[in-house]
């Protein structure tokens, strides 16, 4: 096991920066998860640590060493592709074992470490099989296998589960969690599936253009979105967005109105802003309450769909093409046609400025 220290890493391919000024510290026995829309780099830095590419400036630190210019065999690294790069004519046996025969492993070697990550795999009686006799689920633990085989310090697993059925991700997720839990290896994971990162993760990396948006915990970037990229990002379904004004600071925080809502009193800070500074409110879907209609200032219910436990109801912004969602427990009394009015509890309201970074929410000690 190792750490993974990235310093101001930099990759530009042709005249086109791709990853820029990265700075980035995995743990040692870290799950970290590299999430973020296509196109934004996760996959490249990924390979950048692996040595399947080079980097154009900064430093790679794998544990205490630079390894900017080590090949990839001699980084300690083992990776998982989205592909599962399986040789079709090899058994299970003869893939887990073709990285070890190719850094000369003793006959012996190669057999008790084939052996000991077959059985922590649960692939022991699938050693005589080839690849085509092996169900998806069975030829993604393969290929993990064979990266484990060679006992890395560092795990790299680039998109392992997209080319799985739905049922067969749940599964191979906790597969892949339980691994971690029993091995404690360092491990790093690109995902575009929020729902991975967030079950796996100790810590979520969310890229955005080739920079690092935030760095934090699953609750942390859940509950305290550093940009309004982050905060529409990471949830299922995702953050509303409103357009507000400011009112004015207050003692405690602020005062705002946005449309289709009362003046809200808020905890955020924003001292430094001048009235009627054009902010965004962002409130998660299962903090938006509903309320009858006071007048003009509503949202007309355009759609309500019943998920057996919870119910989806969907509002007509006016403004915008997004729709905005409110979930709540099943059943609910409100219907497609009704107008309403939003209530969102204070506490979980977030407020983003123009350049769509999160407004902190005012010391304690500030209010006294």
């Amino acid at each position: 096991m190792a750490s993974v220290t990235l310093e101001k890493i930099n990759k530009v391919f042709g005249n086109t920066p791709i990853i820029k000024e990265v700075d980035l510290k995995v743990g040692d026995g870290e799950f970290v998860v590299f999430v973020g829309p296509s196109g934004c780099g996760k996959s490249t830095l990924l390979r950048l640590i692996a040595g399947l590419e080079s980097i154009t400036d900064g430093e790679l630190y794998i544990g205490n060493e630079i390894v900017n210019d080590l090949p990839p065999r001699e980084r300690g690294v083992g990776m998982v592709f989205q592909s599962y790069a399986l040789y079709p004519h090899m058994t299970v046996y003869e893939n887990m074992a073709f990285g070890l025969k190719l850094a000369k492993a003793s006959k012996e070697t190669v057999h008790e470490r084939v052996m000991a990550t077959a059985r922590i795999l649960q692939l022991e009686e699938l050693l005589e099989r080839k690849p085509k006799a092996l169900s998806g689920g069975q030829r993604q633990r393969v290929a993990m296998g064979r990266a484990m085989a060679r006992e890395p310090r560092i795990l790299l697993f680039d998109e392992p589960l997209s080319n799985l059925d739905a049922s067969l991700r749940v599964q191979m997720r906790n597969e892949i969690a339980r691994l971690h839990h029993r091995l404690g290896s360092t491990m790093i994971y690109v995902t575009h599936d929020q729902v991975e990162a967030m079950t796996l993760a100790d810590k979520i990396v969310v890229l955005n253009g080739g920079r690092i948006e935030q760095v934090g915990s699953p609750q942390t970037l859940y509950q305290q979105p550093a940009t309004r990229f982050v905060a529409g990002f990471i949830g299922s379904p995702t953050m509303n967005f409103m357009p507000a004004e400011l009112l004015g600071s207050t003692e405690s925080g602020c005062r705002i109105l946005a449309k289709g809502m009362a003046p809200l009193d808020l905890p955020q800070d924003a001292d430094g802003l001048a009235k009627g500074a054009r902010l965004t409110v962002g409130v998660r879907p299962e903090h938006l309450r509903l309320t009858e209609a006071q007048g003009e200032n509503s949202f007309e219910i355009v759609n309500v769909e019943y998920l057996g436990n919870e119910v989806y109801v969907y509002l007509d912004p006016k403004e915008g093409d997004t729709l905005l969602i409110q979930r709540s427990e099943a059943p609910t009394h409100w219907s497609v046609g009704q107008c309403v009015a939003l209530s969102p509890d204070p506490a979980h309201v977030h407020l983003f400025d123009g350049e769509d970074r999160a407004l902190r929410v005012k010391p304690v000690s500030a209010v006294a």
